[in-house]
């Protein structure tokens, strides 16, 4: 029997196996569930992936007006949504084409233009084998983006990715490569400036002793800590869950910092969290805590510090550092402390136990929590947890006056609660059924006349749960395992799962109604993409215009696209998040209005209702003429400095094709 389990739990699972083996079932591995105390450490975990050259302080020039006092708006590691922060948000005055500096001798090795992303963007190679990256940039300078320009028009096209060899298109440091911008998915200007090693890992440029033009004073500021039940017999303050403590200003500690007073009762597998945010001198804005360490009674027991992150795959391992449905459901970005199951970064150094802590009756454990930023500023968090012996307890609530019943699921755990208005000492008992086969489980514990009772599902799936006279269907219809490829399908649909699509063991929930399909909660996160396939009920009329497409609530719609069969009876598309998903079929073209022309070129309202823009041509006197696309504002227009191009005087044709293939055809006279 697993040794997390409590006398009572081990009663509950001991009558659970033969429940389980009645189905027909066996108890399966689960990521979901905490190693044990004795295991040993991967060979790979908390490793380097691979070895960094050494760089010395001041070997990088800071790209914008260096020697001159800067701000950041945005650091390395930032939390942001589905990715960690990949470098540094340097801010240009509010404005664009402040010059762009190299930061060290090399080659530009790749150059791209785009309306997504990192928009237009620069990779300087050098000797020492890492790239500085320059994102976000309104033009390129120099004999490169003359060959870039030259290669669009051989293309016809504005979007291009081009790729260098060592000899083509060598810089110095400090010599002007680009102007800054506003370009692909930027909010404001400012240069996004990375530095990575030769695997696409991204590293902290601040590591190397920051730089004189970025000031930083300022210690991290906490804003609340939490500590979670990771497994079935684990409390805090005697219930199942996670507990949020919210400090007030910090008291003056020796060294400052923040305490928590009250001693935290807690007992079993636990966790910690907390959220935070740091800033530089003279900004605003909020920034990412670079390092984070917990000492339990003055031992190290965990530390993450944000210096490299592997892109990309490794910069969506954030869903799984925070705690992703917290921020779904509450909007809080609690960080977790420990290292969850899924979790494959190389940024942690913990312990066997993975920074999770297992709390024993008896004993207090003294736990500070250090938050510190790239310049050295640290903020502390103090306090306490006592061990206390699980026990079931119960209070009552004279507001609840009729029985109700709810389920969640936690990691590997059926969390059912019902409200209970029995006096009686003990709450009432849940059954689980399967076919004609029944479980009754005791109460966990009963807080406010709420009874909450605790199952493994890894012990068998239920088909319903019976509180009283109340019976709920039990809506997961699948266990889906992580860590290799499965599929689950329904008349409905099918989903394709490959290794690394989840972070954890999922418990799968789909619905169809009248041509809407649920796929499972949007707060569980996807690590990478999984296979959508949507059967609808009756033919489409045109597949050729119709794909899916997720919605919201709201009645927002975004395109997804996907792949009809041969005999169009379902489609197939990628998608990287659960949601709601509908068919819907785009009959109406691309829209254009031409709103300036002059000396400066020509601009172009452009829109589309449904599917969105795909690609763009404009002919002048029947010559390709290069025109560049702003998603943003909605807008394609000439560049002042094209000179490859035909002028702009005469008549003159825009195409323009949406992602459904639908035309639309613009006669004009520039």
């Amino acid at each position: 029997m697993p040794d997390f389990l409590t006398t009572r739990s081990r009663h509950l699972l001991s009558v659970a196996v033969p429940f389980l083996l009645l189905l027909g079932l066996q108890p399966t591995a689960c990521g979901g569930q905490e190693p044990d105390s004795t295991e040993k450490p991967k060979a790979t975990q908390n490793q380097a992936s691979s070895a960094r050259p050494v760089v010395p302080q001041g070997y990088f020039l800071f790209p914008i007006k260096p020697g001159q006092q800067n701000f950041l708006a945005g650091s390395m590691g930032e939390l942001r949504p589905n990715h960690f922060h990949g470098g540094l948000d340097i801010k240009t005055d509010g404005r664009v084409d402040l010059p762009v500096y190299a930061s060290a001798d090399g080659y530009i090795s790749r150059m791209k233009q785009s309306s997504y992303g990192y928009g237009n963007v620069l990779y300087i190679t050098h000797p020492n084998g890492l790239t500085t990256v320059y994102g976000h940039l309104n033009r390129f300078k120099g004999p490169v983006a003359e060959e870039l320009r030259r290669r669009q028009y051989e293309k016809q096209t504005y979007e291009l990715e081009l790729f260098f060899k060592p000899d083509q298109f060598p810089v110095k440091r400090g010599e002007v490569v680009a102007l800054s911008g506003n370009t692909g998915g930027s909010a404001g200007p400012h240069l996004h400036w990375e530095v990575r090693t030769a695997q696409d890992e991204q590293l902290n440029p601040l590591q190397w002793g920051g730089f004189p033009e970025i000031q930083d004073h300022v210690a991290p500021t906490l804003l609340a800590f939490g500590v979670e039940a990771l497994n079935i017999d684990a409390r805090v303050q005697g219930k199942f869950g996670k507990s949020i403590f919210i400090p007030k200003t910090p008291p003056l500690l020796n060294g400052g910092g923040y305490v928590w007073a009250d001693t935290i009762p807690a007992n079993g597998t636990v966790g910690l969290l907390m959220q935070g945010f740091d800033r530089f001198d003279q900004v605003w804005n909020k920034n990412g805590i670079q390092k984070v360490e917990v000492l339990v009674n003055g031992q190290p027991h965990y530390q993450h510090v944000v210096d490299a992150i592997p892109f990309p795959e490794g910069s969506r391992q954030i869903n799984n550092h925070l705690d992703y449905e917290w921020r779904a459901t509450q909007g809080r970005q609690l960080e977790k402390l420990f290292v969850d199951d899924g979790n494959d970064l190389h940024m942690y150094t913990t312990g066997p136990g993975k920074g999770k802590l297992r709390v024993e009756p008896g004993k207090v454990y003294s736990v500070e929590v250090r938050l510190s930023d790239s310049y050295g500023n640290l903020t502390p968090l103090r306090f306490a947890l006592r061990g206390m012996a699980d026990s079931y307890h119960k209070t009552r609530s004279a507001a609840v006056k009729t029985p109700a019943l709810r389920y969640d699921i936690s990691r590997n755990l059926l969390v059912a609660t019902a409200a209970d208005p029995d006096t009686a000492a003990v709450g009432g008992n849940l059954t689980l059924f399967k076919g004609n086969r029944r479980l009754t489980l005791k109460p966990s514990y009963t807080e406010q006349s709420q009874n909450v009772y605790l199952y493994d599902l890894r012990a068998g799936r239920p088909d319903s749960l019976q509180f009283g006279r109340i019976t709920k269907r039990f809506d997961r219809q699948a266990l889906i395992p992580a860590g290799r490829e499965f599929g689950f399908s329904t008349g409905n649909l099918a989903l394709g799962f490959g290794p690394k699509t989840l972070f954890d063991t999922l418990f799968v929930q789909t619905s169809y109604k009248q041509g809407l399909w649920t796929v499972h909660h949007p707060r569980t996160p996807l690590y990478e993409t999984m296979a959508l396939t949507l059967k609808p009920e009756a033919p489409v009329a045109d597949p050729r215009r119709t794909a899916i497409y997720s919605v919201t609530a709201k009645g927002g719609r975004a395109y997804v696209g996907g792949k009809w069969n041969a005999d169009a009876t379902a489609i197939t598309a990628p998608i990287k998040a659960f949601g709601q998903f509908k068919l819907l079929t785009d009959t109406i073209p691309p829209s254009a209005r031409l709103i300036s022309r002059g000396p400066g070129g020509v601009v172009f309202k452009v829109g589309d209702d449904l599917s969105g823009l795909a690609s763009y041509k404009l002919e002048v006197n029947g010559q390709f003429r290069l025109l560049r696309f702003e998603h943003k504002n909605a807008t394609i227009y000439s560049e002042r400095d094209d000179t490859l191009g035909p002028p702009l005087h005469g008549p003159a044709t825009l195409r323009l094709t949406d992602q459904a293939g639908n035309e639309k055809v613009i006669n004009l006279v520039l």
